[in-house]
C-alpha cells in the first residue's frame, strides 16, 4: 500500500512560475514508487490571479489542490494552513515545503523520501554541505544575508550541526508538525522567520533532522519577497530563543552546581591560606597560590556534578571523560584567568585588609574574600557558555 505525501507551494504573484513548476513536479511524482504524492498550492489571493492557473491545472489533474487565503497572510501562515489541510484532509504522512519560483530541484524529492523512510523526522535541502551550492550570480547582499546569516544563527544558538538554517526546501512528518505547531504563534512567524523558528523548535523537541545537498537556482521570473523585516525578525527571534534557553531549568541546575562549587572554593581558599606560609614576590603571593588551588578543587567538583546532574541528557561516557575533562579544564582557564586578574588587580588597588567579622561563626571577611567572590560570579557566566559549547554540546 502506498504512503501519502503532499508538496505544499505557497504563492503570491507567481502566475508564470506556478505554470512551469507544477508540470515538472507531476513528472517527477509519476516516477516515484510506493508513494502517492499530491500538490497543494496555498495562494494569498495574488493580484496576478495565480490561483486561476492552479485551478485550471487542478481540473486536469486530481493530484493538484488549491487553498486560497482571502488576504495576504505571509509564508509561515501559508505553510501552516497547507500542512493542516494536507495532514487532515489529504491524509498525508509527509509534507514538503517547496518554492514556486523553480529554485528548488524537484529531482531531490525521492532522496528526501528515502531519508524519511530510513528514520529521519525532518529533511532539509542544504546549500551549505558537500554537494550543495548557491547561484554564482547572486549579488553580494544576497550572499551576505544567506551565508553570514546562517553563521550568525549557528553561533547565537550554539548549534553547528545544521549547516543551512534558512533553507525553504524541506520535508517533515506529521508528528513533527503536531509537536511544533503550538509554538508557531505570533506575527513574527508569519514571514520567513517561520523557517528558523520551526527548525529550532523541532530540534528542541529532539526530532531527527538530516540534510540533503542541492543547488539553489535563482528565480528567473518575478522578484524575491525577502524584505528588511526578515533580518530584524530573525535577529529578535534567535536572541530571544537563546536567552530563554539559558534561563531554562538547565541554567538553574548549573547555577546550583556553581553555587556548590563556590562554597567549596571559598572553603578551600580559607584552608589553603591557613596552610600556606605567608610570602609575596610582587603580584605573586601566597594569596594567589591559594586562589589557584581552590579554583582547581572547585573545577573537579563542578565537572563531576555537572556531568551527573546538569547535563545528564548529554552525560559523558567513560571513554570520553579524559578528553572532555581536559577540555573542561582548558575551558575553565577563562574563569581562572578572570579570577586571577581580579585578585591581582584588586590586591594592588585595595590591599588585603579585614572588613568585618561574620556573626555567630566568627569568620573574618577581608578584601581578599570579596575579590574572590567577585571573580567567582563573573567566571560563572563564562563557564556556562564554555561548557555548553565545548564540553556538553549537542554534537558529542
Amino acid at each position: 500500500m502506498k504512503k501519502n505525501a503532499t508538496i505544499i507551494i505557497p504563492t503570491y504573484n507567481e502566475r508564470e512560475n506556478v505554470a512551469a513548476v507544477i508540470p515538472q513536479l507531476l513528472a517527477i511524482i509519476a516516477t516515484i514508487p510506493n508513494w502517492s504524492i499530491s500538490i497543494l498550492v496555498v495562494d494569498d489571493t495574488s493580484p496576478d490571479k495565480t490561483y486561476e492557473v492552479v485551478e485550471k491545472l487542478a481540473q486536469k489533474n486530481p493530484s493538484v489542490h488549491l487553498l486560497i487565503n482571502k488576504q495576504k497572510a505571509g509564508l509561515g501562515a501559508a505553510y501552516l494552513k497547507g500542512m493542516e489541510y494536507a495532514f487532515t484532509v489529504l491524509d498525508a504522512e509527509v509534507v514538503f515545503e517547496f518554492d514556486a519560483d523553480l529554485s528548488h530541484d524537484p529531482k531531490k524529492i525521492p532522496v528526501f523520501l528515502e531519508k524519511i523512510t530510513a528514520g529521519a523526522d525532518m529533511v532539509l535541502g542544504s546549500r551549505y554541505i558537500a554537494g550543495g551550492g548557491i547561484p554564482d550570480n547572486w549579488g553580494v547582499h544576497r550572499k551576505f544575508l544567506s551565508i553570514v546569516g546562517n553563521m550568525i544563527i549557528m553561533t547565537v544558538l550554539t548549534n553547528f550541526s545544521i549547516k543551512d538554517w534558512t533553507t525553504g526546501y524541506r520535508a517533515l512528518t506529521k508528528k513533527v508538525y503536531d509537536s511544533v505547531k503550538p509554538a508557531m504563534k505570533g506575527e513574527r512567524f508569519t514571514g520567513y522567520t517561520f523557517q528558523i523558528g520551526f527548525l529550532y523548535t523541532a530540534l528542541k523537541h529532539g526530532f531527527t533532522v538530516v540534510e540533503v545537498p542541492f543547488h539553489f537556482i535563482d528565480r528567473s521570473i518575478g522578484k524575491s519577497k525577502l524584505g528588511p523585516e526578515y533580518i530584524k525578525n530573525t535577529l529578535l527571534f534567535i536572541l530571544k530563543a537563546r536567552l530563554l534557553e539559558l534561563l531554562e531549568w538547565k541554567l538553574f541546575k548549573f547555577a546550583a552546581v556553581g553555587g556548590a562549587g563556590a562554597v567549596i572554593q571559598l572553603l578551600s581558599l580559607m584552608l589553603f591560606r591557613s596552610l600556606l606560609p605567608v610570602f609575596s614576590y610582587g603580584y605573586f603571593s601566597d594569596f594567589l597560590v591559594a586562589t589557584f588551588l581552590s579554583i582547581e578543587v572547585a573545577i573537579i567538583s563542578n565537572f563531576a556534578l555537572n556531568n551527573l546532574w546538569t547535563f545528564k541528557e548529554q552525560k559523558l561516557s567513560l571513554s570520553a571523560m579524559p578528553k572532555k575533562f581536559a577540555t573542561f579544564n582548558l575551558a575553565s582557564g577563562g574563569s581562572i584567568l578572570i579570577q586571577l586578574v581580579i585578585a591581582a588587580v584588586g590586591k594592588a588597588l585595595f590591599g588585603l585588609r579585614a572588613l568585618f567579622v561574620l556573626p555567630l561563626v566568627g569568620v573574618v571577611v577581608d578584601t581578599g574574600m570579596i575579590l574572590a567572590i567577585t571573580g567567582i560570579l563573573i567566571g560563572m557566566f563564562w563557564n556556562f557558555f564554555a561548557y555548553t559549547t565545548f564540553v556538553w554540546n549537542r554534537k558529542k
